[in-house]
């Protein structure tokens, strides 16, 4: 069953992405994406608590590599073919772990607490360095840019994350939602992704002169930052948590980039971290598909 879950859980995401490319009249309801973010989040935090005792060097190393990873992106795109490409691969690069990675390392029958932990550091962390970072690669090192920032990622991330445990320190009995509501969450991101593409589409139709050239590129070091996190992840895991480190640096919080693209770069950058969805969503379906065999 393994194999069909991952291959129809791509097939919804695909299915959602093509959904939204042909339709860019739903890209008047963009603004919900923001809280569509929002509501995973407080999910995952609702389960899920920063400590210490869980957290090891190899995280720090992966939080380096995430870090790195983006201004990599961002310089090859600039090689590549110039500014919007730059910061597609950016934001491909810098964005944390994903809120479904410790899903697919259950699945695979790694250890999720590893994967936990790595989320918890670098959404925190790269959420907390995003208003320093963010004005200096989109050419904007202003104050006012700074504030504008760090009250956008404060909102999207901290918010939720004080709400969820405020909700279990009061009940909690709370903690055992999200793993009743695990559907409701690959749902909400699914929805995400039809409002992404769609927005993404409405742009792209308004905006006939973008070059068939600039759209391959923006695929192009999209498909490279994957490859190069997947990989990097692999090599600082060690021979202790290799599939653990590849995918809490391999598999990505794109909605959350996608988010922080539309609202300070444009849909052409935001198409980066759209490009990543398909990317990582192939890679985890061909691993769900490979365990068995592994296993026998």
């Amino acid at each position: 069953m393994r194999p069909v879950f991952g291959l129809s859980r791509t097939a919804a995401i695909l299915s959602a992405l093509t959904l939204g490319a042909l339709v860019p009249q739903a890209s008047a309801l963009a603004w919900m994406i923001r809280w569509l973010v929002m509501a995973m989040l407080f999910l995952v935090f609702l389960q899920t608590r920063l400590t210490r005792a869980a957290l090891s060097g190899t995280h720090l190393a992966l939080l380096a590599a995430n870090v790195a990873l983006g201004f990599a992106a961002w310089g090859a795109g600039w090689l590549m073919g110039g500014r919007d490409v730059a910061l597609a691969g950016f934001f491909c690069g810098i964005t944390p772990t994903a809120i479904a990675a410790p899903v697919i390392i259950g699945f695979l029958k790694g250890r999720v607490e590893f994967v936990v932990g790595a989320f918890l550091l670098t959404n925190v962390t790269i959420a907390a360095l995003m208003p320093l970072i963010l004005p200096l690669v989109l050419g904007r090192a202003t104050p006012e840019a700074f504030a504008q920032v760090l009250g956008s990622v404060g909102i999207v991330v901290f918010l939720p994350m004080a709400l969820a445990w405020a909700v279990r320190a009061v009940h909690p009995a709370a903690g055992h939602w999200p793993s009743r509501l695990r559907n409701v969450s690959f749902g909400l991101w699914v929805i995400s992704m039809f409002f992404i593409a769609a927005n993404a589409s409405a742009f792209i139709r308004a905006n006939t002169g973008i070059p068939r050239l600039v759209l391959a590129e923006i695929a192009g070091v999209s498909l490279l930052s994957c490859v190069a996190s997947f990989a990097l992840g692999r090599v600082i895991g060690g021979r202790e948590f290799p599939r653990e480190a590849s995918q809490a640096l391999g598999q990505k919080n794109t909605t959350f980039t996608i988010y922080l693209a539309l609202a300070y770069a444009s849909p052409v950058v935001a198409l980066g971290p759209t490009f990543y969805v398909v990317w990582h969503n192939l890679w985890n379906s061909w691993q769900l598909h490979r365990h068995p065999k592994e296993t026998r």
